[in-house]
């Protein structure tokens, strides 16, 4: 279903401001399909494409879902906007165990909380019977309408047909947004919770190091046997389990914030516990309190006791009480920086007292039945504040800010992505200093009471598009995305509530960006895919689907020859010897002479007509330019903050006027040329600048952020014009193509015969979480790092078994390689050899572009061999099988043919010949093989 639905307000008194995006009509929640109706999927859906679509519902208790059959994300829109569910469909797993805010962002440096719940509990798990007890967190933005619309493209891309072994369909789907403002009364409880308690004026300050006179002492029965003055020490407190022992004092009508540090030392009471009580006219106390006996917390309220579990009985403890109009917000903390809310109670009356210590479940004096036991707990610190002693306005600006919170998920494929955009229509500038995206608490994937060195991670793949510095997906992790322990969980079975649970997106150094009317900021992205099996080939399998649907320009794998001379003989050789044998894509590569930063009009024409020669012969044709890793100068180089290094230990700053110059080069020499590669080395990495003279950046702040933001429109751009992108780093989600596959340069200066299992195994490894078109390799036709004559396939005649095996190696897997030379045949035999594994590769292109099911990784001892899977294709699989020894093999392979979709029968052809029907176990098949000493065999399997 794909009708467009909005609600134009959740609350009638907030005005609803647009993005200027083309979202859908006003529609109402009843109007959406009842969630329980929605089809179940039977389908794997790595092997069979599934029906259902990415759908927006209305559940049974008003709830808004976003399903498209195999996972669910569920939202409440009242009292307040939160995620109240995160269901697995395929595993029937729920993975939320805890509300959290919908995002948070830190505007002009202040905290502004968008959506969220509060008053869960324990947060081990999330009862669905609770979301209507639950209240909107009365500090964060509120919700006032939402949106939903079908997916569209992130950026526009030129794809590049030829290289593309299968059409290659825009990715579809439901985009559901939320947006969020706040009311007067949120900016209210902002201009009081924003000003933190140093800045209060003190009314009492009181460490018990001596009894003050305005304390009154109480004992129940004025019994002796209880003190609140032990062994001489004010506030430690001896007596029975369930005895009142106190001290209480008038509270000013001033007071606004209490604070007290309170040890439960050996006291094991529940209900009497020791705490702070506030007395209200007509005894309608409010009391929070320690309650050791259950290791929970207490609060009473109106009579009634609740307990929150996950006090620890071995530690100090800060209650914090903050009275607010009407209300009083309970919270605790055991450091006294991080508290945990847990619960804004309503008041009719001001305190007129506070006491302090072991009072009754009503908060008096009343003694409870004996038990004999005898304990000793300490009040080591009270504190009273009242308002503000400068009180803050500076948090207008929230009348004039929208936050606008997004999902994406996507049709037949377990993955949803999340972002915000935030609009500002104020005066005055402002700065957001940082995001956070997401905020997912999710449930532990194992308890372990102790330290562990390595934890298991829930079942959810993140992957943000803030992402660099690595040429593995740690590259988000590296930048934005981490799992974090919940220091608020304090019900979990680790005793130093270590455990990650709570899944951040957050860019760690900050973005610093400014906004004003007509400038929104648009955040980062964040997909989430959701395992549903621990099997590290599935587990690849979902991910490499992952980049199919999100990136799809990765599938594009032309193969690549780089001659590394970039005068008018080699070029045009290169160019006519890739026409010659099928090969597709020219790079003049790094120390070939090309220049890129070559502005003259003499290097431009000469580039164009090598572009014009090329696509002559059906090449395409580019150029390699490296970035980062080398210095400019002191003006334009990156100024690192103390004790911080570049990532290559120098490199230009983006945003200098070197980098000025140098972005603008690259647009104006590639609008003119023409060429259609760009090889950029050293792409940026993510180094911080503290300049404060660069042109295109305040200072360290904003540093980070806007070099991204520099680089990732300039890779969008180059894929709107169908420039192909090699990038030694992780920037698929934003145009790259191609990265190293997994190789250390000096390998290639080995004797030539390791490089062939080195080279398998590198492809064998690379490939679970990339797909064959993701990663380049590397064959030196001339010597690279060293070496010399052993390491190097010239001259090309006295090598053709290497120079076999390799192309083998490569063509086989579907992998393609940065084959660098001057030539890439020196004989009519060198040139057959080439084509013929040229030719292989062009008629099982498909196939051969498809996923690679690992099955047994090159070690030079045995076989070898991959298959790669095509479920949906008419060559369903093809088994490449690898023979490293000096004799041939002769074995029976088991494979299981799942992931090709093949069941109970398979034709099976060996080296292209004529097929057979073989019988399948279910899905296995059982192969005899022959294996030529250091050769190779493939199948094809359809």
């Amino acid at each position: 279903m794909h009708s467009l639905i909005r609600i134009a307000t959740v609350t009638a008194a907030f005005s609803y401001v647009t993005s200027g995006l083309s979202w859908a009509q006003t529609g109402d929640l009843i109007r959406l399909p009842k969630y329980a109706d929605q089809p179940t999927v039977h389908d794997d859906w790595l092997v069979s494409p599934i029906s259902q679509e990415a759908t927006v519902f209305q559940t049974v208790d008003n709830h808004l879902a976003l399903s498209n059959g195999l996972i669910t994300r569920t939202f409440s829109l009242a009292p307040g906007g939160a995620t109240i569910g995160m269901d697995n469909l395929i595993t029937g797993e729920s993975l939320l165990r805890s509300v959290s805010p919908e995002a948070i962002l830190w505007v002009n440096g202040h905290e502004i909380k968008v959506g969220g719940l509060i008053g869960q509990p324990v947060q081990n798990y999330l009862d669905p019977k609770w979301i209507p007890q639950l209240e909107a967190d009365p500090v964060s933005l509120k919700l006032v309408s939402w949106d939903s619309r079908p997916l569209e493209s992130r950026f526009a891309w030129m794809p590049r047909t030829e290289w593309l072994s299968k059409p290659q369909e825009a990715a579809k789907g439901t985009v559901l947004r939320f947006s969020y403002q706040a009311d007067e009364a949120t900016i209210q409880r902002h201009q009081v919770r924003l000003t933190s308690d140093g800045q209060r004026r003190k009314l009492w300050d009181d460490p018990f190091k001596e009894l003050s006179s305005t304390w009154k002492l109480v004992s129940a029965n004025d019994d002796r046997s209880a003190s609140f003055i032990n062994e001489g020490k004010p506030g430690e407190i001896m007596g029975p389990e369930n005895h009142p022992v106190f001290a209480e004092r008038p509270l000013s009508a001033d007071t606004r914030v209490i604070i007290a540090r309170i040890n439960p030392g050996t006291d094991r009471s529940t209900e009497y516990g020791p705490g702070v009580t506030l007395v209200s006219p007509g005894k309608d106390h409010l009391k929070l309190f320690l309650s050791p006996g259950n290791r929970s917390y207490g609060l009473l309220q109106n009579g009634t006791v609740r307990y929150f579990l996950g006090m620890d009985p071995s530690t100090s403890h800060f209650l914090r009480l903050q009275l607010e109009e009407g209300k009083v917000r309970c919270m605790v903390s055991t450091n006294g920086g991080e508290y945990q809310t847990l619960a804004v109670v309503k008041t009719t009356s001001i305190p007129e007292k506070i006491r302090i210590g072991k009072t009754d479940p009503t908060g008096g004096a009343t003694p409870g039945p004996k038990t004999g036991n005898i304990g000793r707990s300490h009040v080591e610190h009270l504190l009273l504040l009242g308002d503000a002693m400068a009180p803050s306005h500076d948090v207008d600006f929230l009348r004039d800010l929208t936050v606008h919170v997004h999902y994406e998920m996507y049709n037949g494929i377990p993955l949803l992505s999340k972002w915000i955009t935030v609009e500002y229509n104020g005066q005055k500038e402002v700065i957001i200093n940082n995001v956070r995206t997401e905020h997912l608490a999710v449930t532990e994937a194992e308890s372990a009471v102790e330290h562990k060195q390595r934890w298991e991670l829930p079942p959810i793949f993140a992957q943000s598009d803030f992402a660099f510095g690595s040429m593995s997906p740690n590259a988000s992790e590296n930048a934005g995305v981490e799992w974090r322990e919940d220091s608020t969980y304090t019900t979990q079975v680790n005793y130093a509530l270590k455990t990650p649970t709570v899944l951040i997106c957050e860019p760690k150094h900050g973005v610093g960006q400014e906004i004003s009317p007509g400038k929104p900021f648009e955040s980062m992205r964040l997909w989430e895919l959701f395992h549903d099996s621990s099997d590290r080939e599935r587990r690849g399998l979902a991910q490499r689907k992952m980049y199919r649907t999100i990136a799809p320009w990765t599938q594009e794998n032309p193969i690549i020859m780089h001659v590394r001379s970039a005068d008018d003989a080699s070029v045009k050789k290169a160019i006519d010897q890739s026409a010659e044998v099928g090969f597709e894509m020219v790079i003049m590569t790094f120390g070939s002479g090309f220049n890129v930063e070559d502005t003259t009009e003499a290097n431009i024409q000469r580039m164009k007509a090598f572009r014009d020669y090329a696509h002559q012969k059906g090449i395409a044709l580019g150029g390699y330019s490296l970035l980062a890793s080398r210095s400019i100068d002191a003006d334009n180089d990156v100024v690192m903050p103390p004790g911080m290094k570049p990532a290559f230990g120098r490199s230009p700053c983006l945003l200098s006027e070197w980098g000025d110059r140098y972005f603008q080069t690259l647009y104006e020499f590639y609008e003119k040329t023409g060429m259609d590669i760009l090889e950029h080395d050293g792409s940026y990495p993510g180094d911080v600048c503290a300049s404060c003279n660069h042109p295109g950046h305040r200072g360290l702040e904003d540093s980070q952020w806007k070099q991204f933001v520099r680089i990732r429109d300039f890779y969008r751009w180059c894929r709107s014009k169908g420039i192909y992108l090699n990038v030694p780093d992780w920037y698929f989600l934003e145009g790259s193509t191609k990265i190293a596959m997994g190789y250390r340069e000096t390998n290639w200066s080995l004797p030539r015969e390791y490089q062939e299992i080195i080279e398998r195994q590198n492809i064998y490894d690379g490939t679970w979480e990339k797909t064959p078109s993701m990663g380049w390799m590397f064959v030196p036709l001339v010597e690279y790092h060293g070496g010399g004559p052993a390491a190097t396939i010239e001259p090309l005649r006295d090598h053709l078994p290497h120079y076999e095996q390799r192309l083998a190696n490569l063509f086989g897997a579907g992998v393609q390689a940065c084959y660098r030379g001057p030539q890439l045949y020196d004989t009519p035999e060198t040139q057959t050899l080439v084509k013929k594994w040229v030719d292989f590769y062009k008629r099982h292109r498909r196939i051969l572009d498809s996923d690679i099911i690992h099955l047994r990784r090159p070690d030079g001892r045995d076989y070898d061999a991959i298959l790669h899977v095509d479920p949906t294709g008419e060559e369903k699989g093809l088994l490449m099988v690898y023979n490293p020894l000096d004799t041939p093999i002769e074995r029976t392979l088991r494979v299981d043919l799942y992931y090709t979709g093949l069941r109970d029968q398979a034709t099976v052809s060996k080296n292209g010949k004529e097929g057979n029907a073989m019988p399948l176990d279910g899905t296995v098949l059982h192969l005899p093989v022959s294996i030529p000493a250091n050769g190779q065999v493939w199948f094809v399997l359809k």
